[in-house]
């Protein structure tokens, strides 16, 4: 019988036990967040940093100076009539309290300039790392998830290290300066305010253990909300073409409820805790008041004494109640932490060897040695591919859908590295050979052309930003994108808007054409780059492609097949295998597998 750990024991009871494991729970959490990593991020500012802390001094002990001035007034001034000490006392008030202004003016700018600066390099750290991981990373993540950790959860941690590390160091400064002049200024007192003390770490203890749950609860919920939002807005066409808004709608709601509750929690946890610390420090007052004034009717301490004791009361517990508000922030931001190193912390797929070379002096011969692949665990899609492609020559992949033409598209761009075999590019295995300078020698032009916002001449200069307006326009004649962006209001600056939206598809495609032209690669890819458009745009796109194949090599993903039947030799791919191979013409008479596909092709006119 499995034991579920709520029942009483020898070691004690049941809900001991789950506080136990609990706050075992949370210092497991965060040793495996390595806060010390968070800290690491200072070090540049570390200067600052140390002057931002050497004015939370000041201003911790300017501000617990007060009570203490306000002791000597009263016992030493007021009671003894010397108004001298009064004015002495008035000096000093009003030179601690500019000093405190000061320091808190100089705490408060170094500490955000710090803090925006650790928070921006954060920022760009996350960036950085998404952009070394591997395709596959992103299929298996959300946008919004990934989008929700470069926005949600760096903003989470913004408010802890702008806000939270100046409330934790006056705060903590605060309550141990507090205890000390507790006991300097009345032993007995100060031992009577502590009888309350072991309800108050009760309830901070137990308030921690389940704020931790409610915070790591909340940043999952609020990274639903941002996944399903940005799933909803690019997919908005689709869900007006189904009629399925209001099933969206549903689903919004339902992520946005669970968000809701799980702050909920929070609020009712904090909701709890807050008005309890105050009721103690009431408690406490009530205590200091009773027997304090005892003990000033007993001519045991004077009045001073006690007004000063009741003053640094309270400075005892309100940064209790702040350090447990901190907390909170805290709880949010580590909450955050997690999941930004969660990123942080997955490994690259695809980097470079220490002995990988620089591509140079690239002819093009493109190489498979018998290659075979799969992705991830799963089982192979490619089985013992193997083909050569001579410098300057068009290779055409032609098969059904799932075949693994775009597969083999992947890995000689090096999205992934092959189980089995090698690709070669002269000759020189890709993991040998740097990912840069491979990519610099290759251009792809996908099924669905991205375009970037802003003009359409920043996006023909994509690949080449140095491009001059005379080397883009020639391109873009060439390609027969000049035409049309000529008729358009603002020509080569009209904006294209995100993805492109304000272009038909046909001319995105051709925009992508002259984007891979300009960068004159040595290596040219068209993973199905025709299958989407109509069919003047077709045409010229195939009036184009001379020019494009023109002394580089060339492969062609296609399902239309008018594309390949100029191609210098087409693999006919089946389930991850070649299974044919040959010229146009020498495959139509063979009556295989090609010649059914453009029979097919012939007759409907659709893609294979």
């Amino acid at each position: 019988m499995a034991w579920s750990g709520r029942s009483s024991g020898p070691h004690g009871s049941g809900a001991d036990l789950q506080e136990f494991r609990g706050w075992r729970a949370f210092v497991h959490l965060a040793r495996e967040l390595k806060l010390a990593r968070l800290a690491r991020l200072a070090y540049p500012y570390r200067g600052r940093a140390a002057l931002s802390i050497a004015a939370m001094v000041v201003v911790t002990v300017t501000g617990l100076a007060v009570p203490y001035l306000v002791k000597i007034a009263i016992d030493s001034g007021i009671s003894k009539k010397d108004l001298h000490v009064v004015d002495l006392v008035i000096v000093a008030f009003l030179v601690v309290n500019l000093l405190n202004l000061g320091a808190s003016y100089v705490q408060t700018y170094l500490v955000s300039w710090v803090g925006e600066r650790l928070i921006l390099d954060l920022r760009r750290s996350v960036f950085a790392h998404l952009q070394k991981l591997s395709l596959d990373f992103f299929s298996r993540q959300r946008t919004g998830w990934i989008v929700s950790r470069l926005t949600n959860d760096i903003d989470a941690l913004d408010q802890l290290v702008t806000d939270g590390v100046s409330s934790l160091v006056t705060n903590g400064l605060t309550i141990v300066g507090a205890a000390v002049l507790l006991f300097v200024l009345d032993w007995r007192l100060a031992l009577a305010t502590l009888a309350i003390m072991p309800l108050v770490l009760i309830g901070t203890l137990r308030f921690r253990t389940r704020s931790a749950r409610s915070y790591a609860l909340v940043r999952n919920r609020i990274g639903d909300v941002s996944a399903h939002l940005q799933e909803s807005i690019s997919g908005m066409r689709v869900l007006k073409a189904f009629r399925a808004e209001d099933r969206d709608m549903k689903g919004e709601i339902e992520v946005n409820a669970a968000y809701r509750d799980a702050n909920m929690q929070t609020v009712v946890q904090s909701g709890l805790y807050f008005p309890f610390i105050e009721l103690m420090s009431a408690v406490g007052i009530v205590v200091v008041l009773w027997y304090g004034g005892t003990l000033v009717t007993g001519g045991a301490i004077q009045v001073g004494v006690l007004v000063a004791f009741i003053a640094y009361l309270g400075s005892f517990f309100d940064p209790i109640q702040q350090l447990s508000q901190l907390y909170n922030t805290f709880q949010s931001s580590m909450a955050a932490v997690q999941k930004i190193y969660t990123v942080l912390d997955t490994e690259p797929d695809m980097i470079d060897s220490p002995d990988a070379q620089p591509l140079r002096d690239v002819r093009g011969g493109v190489e498979f040695d018998h290659v075979t692949f799969g992705y991830g665990d799963s089982d192979d899609v490619l089985h013992d591919i193997d083909f050569a492609i001579a410098p300057g020559a068009t290779v055409a992949l032609v098969g059904t859908t799932g075949a693994g033409k775009s597969t083999i598209i992947k890995l000689l761009a090096r999205f992934y590295d092959p189980r089995a075999g090698a690709v070669r590019i002269d000759g020189l295995d890709l993991r040998k050979v740097t990912t840069r300078s491979l990519r610099e020698q290759l251009a792809v032009v996908p099924q669905e052309a991205f375009l970037f916002t802003g003009s359409i001449v920043d996006n023909i200069r994509f690949g080449r930003p140095d491009a001059s307006l005379d080397e883009v326009q020639r391109i873009a004649r060439i390609v027969g994108v000049h035409d049309f962006v000529e008729g358009l209001p603002e020509g080569y600056d009209t904006d294209v808007q995100e993805g492109g939206s304000a272009l038909s598809t046909g001319q995105r495609q051709l925009i992508s054409f002259a984007r891979a032209l300009l960068a004159d690669p040595r290596v040219l890819i068209l993973d199905e780059a025709t299958s989407s458009v109509d069919a003047e745009s077709e045409q010229r796109i195939s009036r184009a492609m001379d020019v494009l194949f023109s002394g580089r090599t060339s492969v062609i993903v296609a399902h239309r097949l008018s594309t390949v039947r100029h191609a210098d030799e087409i693999l006919v791919i089946e389930d991850g295998r070649i299974v044919e191979r040959g010229h146009h013409d020498r495959l139509v008479l063979a009556g295989g597998r090609y010649s059914a596909l453009y029979r097919e092709w012939e007759e409907t006119g659709r893609p294979v």
